[in-house]
């Protein structure tokens, strides 16, 4: 089978390995159909991760179909369209003891610290697996992760209908932030530099917005809201951006910063206590592809639409290129398998 192999950074490899085989009763070999390729991966493929190790088979937003099961699996069957949660957990440390996996101790991410699924076909336990929605092609479906992050974000807020929610950046991460604080009813403001990516946060139904380059941010922060937001989410992740937001959110309000940025930020620990901020941390997801998946089938939310180009898998490293030749069109990338 193909996989794509970075062997180190600016370095990949299509190489052809031999397919993976079930190990335990309870695996599943999954035929991969299609694979997005996410801002972390990028990082991973520029060496500027403060996490991935090397050589790795990158790609964790990944769904296919289950090609065989293991003799002991009784919640997916073959031919089952799945996507595949990225988190592996030990379920012993403090963090998995409360609940939270997805900050285990022992964490290893799929794509990042092991192998993902930028291969034709890779195993994974069968309680790592979700049934895809009816009639979700799976190169839409690859946006279920980066939802799911949205989701964990809005959780690690606390969001009610009654926060006023400033989001700083409306990019890929910022819009899928904007579907998931949407289904608070909390009233939402969006930032950014780029006035088309303003226009199509106005598009998902965010009737604030603010072009900071061209607008005084804090001047109509304080005209659309009075005291300042409840909630600042970070989604554009810059060095002074968690400064900023300490700057901007209302008095006892939550900062949630989402951002793997191995460089200090200068934050004012006068801001943080004066206004008795909560500034929390956000990362990956904990069970909320199920809740994703819920919301997509009641009509809730919207996934499809948000890739902007396909690439065959066997063309993989041409859309990384693509991707660094700063291509304003190109928004999001999936790879489709055969």
């Amino acid at each position: 089978m193909k996989q794509l192999l970075t062997e180190k950074p600016k370095l990949l490899r299509m190489i052809e390995v031999e397919p993976p085989q079930i190990a335990g009763p309870h695996e599943v070999l999954i035929k991969m159909k299609a694979a997005g390729i996410c801002g972390s991966d990028v990082h991973i493929y520029h060496g500027t991760s403060p996490v991935a190790t090397y050589p790795r088979v990158m790609g964790h937003e990944i769904v296919g179909v289950v090609a065989e099961i293991g003799k002991d699996v009784s919640t997916v069957k073959v031919g089952d369209p799945v996507i595949v949660d990225q988190i592996t957990a030990c379920g012993e440390c403090y963090p998995c003891s409360i609940g939270r996996p997805n900050i285990c101790c022992n964490l290893q991410v799929r794509g990042v610290h092991i192998d993902g699924g930028y291969r034709e076909y890779m195993t994974a336990p069968e309680d790592a697996l979700h049934i895809l929605p009816e009639n979700l092609a799976f190169t839409d479906a690859v946006m279920i992760e980066p939802m799911s992050i949205a989701f964990q974000s809005c959780a690690r807020a606390e969001i009610t209908k009654d926060d006023r929610v400033f989001i700083l950046g409306a990019g890929a991460l910022g819009k899928s932030l904007i579907k998931a604080v949407l289904l608070t009813g909390a009233e939402i403001i969006v930032s950014d530099v780029v006035d088309q990516r303003l226009a199509e946060a106005q598009d998902l139904g965010v009737k604030l917005v603010i072009n900071s380059q061209k607008e005084d941010l804090a001047a109509k922060l304080q005209e659309y809201t009075r005291w300042g937001p409840t909630v600042s989410i970070d989604a554009a992740g810059f060095t002074g951006s968690l400064p900023l937001l300490t700057e901007l959110t209302c008095n006892a309000g939550r900062v949630i910063t989402m951002a793997f940025l191995d460089e200090p930020s200068p934050v004012q620990q006068f801001k943080i206590t004066a206004k008795e901020l909560d500034i929390r941390g956000s990362r990956l997801q904990n069970n909320k592809f199920k809740e994703v998946i819920a919301a997509y089938n009641a009509g809730k939310i919207k996934i499809e639409g948000a890739v902007s180009h396909v690439y065959p898998f066997a063309d993989a490293i041409a859309a990384f290129e693509r991707i660094d030749s700063g291509d304003p069109a190109v928004k999001k990338i999936a790879l489709a398998f055969d």
